[in-house]
């Protein structure tokens, strides 16, 4: 019986540090949506792209990726963003689907406009250049170039 309770206690002990390191991670990493106001931006397609994904500009996260779906309609994926209040984003901004390197995720990369007149909330980012799939690029490399 004294081996099952240690067995026990220890097994706790594991848990609560397990626990308190996730509540740590979490608390010093950027993780979490960013409250402000909602941008939308349609997309061919947004191959690896997630809900919760960062949205930065100049490599900066100035927002979330909040919501994604389909328009069926005109069969375009559309993304709702939550941008930093802080944040003003010009009329003639692109955005678009970048990968994070060779075998990381996927963020949304807003490029900043010269227009002064900002998008309001819920304002629609024109400009977009979807998601490459670097399986087709690899594709196409190692069996040479493609469509004829």
């Amino acid at each position: 019986m004294g081996g099952t309770l240690l067995e026990t206690l220890l097994g706790a002990v594991v848990v609560i540090v397990a626990a308190a390191f996730l509540v740590f991670a979490f608390g010093v990493s950027d993780v979490g949506a960013v409250k402000g106001y909602e941008l939308i931006a349609r997309f061919d397609r947004v191959d690896g792209l997630a809900v919760g994904a960062d949205v930065k500009v100049g490599g900066i996260k100035v927002g979330t990726v909040v919501a994604q779906e389909l328009d069926p309609a005109t069969y375009l994926a559309v993304v709702t963003m939550s941008i930093d209040e802080g944040i003003s984003v010009p009329v003639d901004s692109s955005s678009e689907i970048v990968s994070e390197g060779l075998l990381g995720g996927r963020y949304m990369a807003i490029i900043p406009g010269p227009s002064d007149e900002m998008l309001k909330a819920g304002g629609l980012i024109r400009f977009t250049q979807s998601s490459i799939s670097i399986e087709k690029l690899l594709g196409q490399f190692a069996f040479g170039g493609g469509d004829p």
